[in-house]
């Protein structure tokens, strides 16, 4: 059998360490020194049994570390919650909404980009609030990816006098979403009524 040199192990320890996770600092692991061989002397790991039975002791248990000393303990937990909190949705934000900065050049144009994103996440929460009564299980995101099935388009029929009637429909949706809207207690919105749109070289449309 071929003996791995000093630098092929290091690099298979990195891709073990990467896959263990937390796991990895409960092993002791033995490495030769820069200019050694791979030896059972040189090289070696063993469980670290005192490591071990700390993390048993703090299984199921979350410790937080503040510098508000001051503090009441349950005061901190609930700013805490509310930390996680505000990264979750601009998680939602960036992730879900897929919402990406734009670099606007008008304080109103700012305003009303950040309002727009605010309403987008405020769909997104009651979505999920939802959900969680009527169809446990399912994710905000999933929800979103099967109505992305559903695409509106414009249906254009051109008439003998030269105007063009505009139908705006929707795809009727699958029976899978179908029995989703039903669960969720939602209706789609009647198709719009046909719009007459007069020719372009008409000189009464303004």
């Amino acid at each position: 059998m071929k003996r791995l040199r000093r630098d092929e192990l290091l690099i298979k320890l990195g891709e073990a360490k990467s896959k263990a996770g937390r796991a990895y600092h409960l092993v002791a692991i033995q490495v030769p020194k820069a200019g050694e061989e791979v030896t059972p002397e040189t090289f070696g790991f063993a469980l670290d049994r005192a490591k071990l039975r700390v993390t048993r002791r703090r299984e199921g248990r979350y410790l937080l570390r503040s510098n508000l000393t001051a503090q009441d303990p349950a005061q901190l937990w609930e700013f805490y919650v509310q930390l996680t909190q505000i990264e979750e949705a601009f998680k939602t934000i960036k992730g879900d909404l897929a919402i990406r900065p734009i670099y606007h050049q008008r304080e109103d144009r700012v305003e009303a980009h950040i309002f727009i994103a605010f309403l987008a996440y405020c769909v997104q929460v009651t979505l999920s609030r939802r959900l969680r009564d009527l169809a446990p299980g399912l994710t905000a995101r999933a929800v979103l990816e099967k109505f992305a099935a559903v695409q509106m388009l414009d249906v254009h029929l051109p008439t003998t006098d030269g105007r063009t009637v505009i139908l705006t429909r929707y795809t009727q949706p699958e029976d899978e979403l179908r029995l989703l809207l039903e669960r969720l207690k939602l209706e789609l919105p009647k198709q719009s009524p046909p719009r007459i749109a007069a020719p372009k070289n008409d000189p009464h449309q303004s």
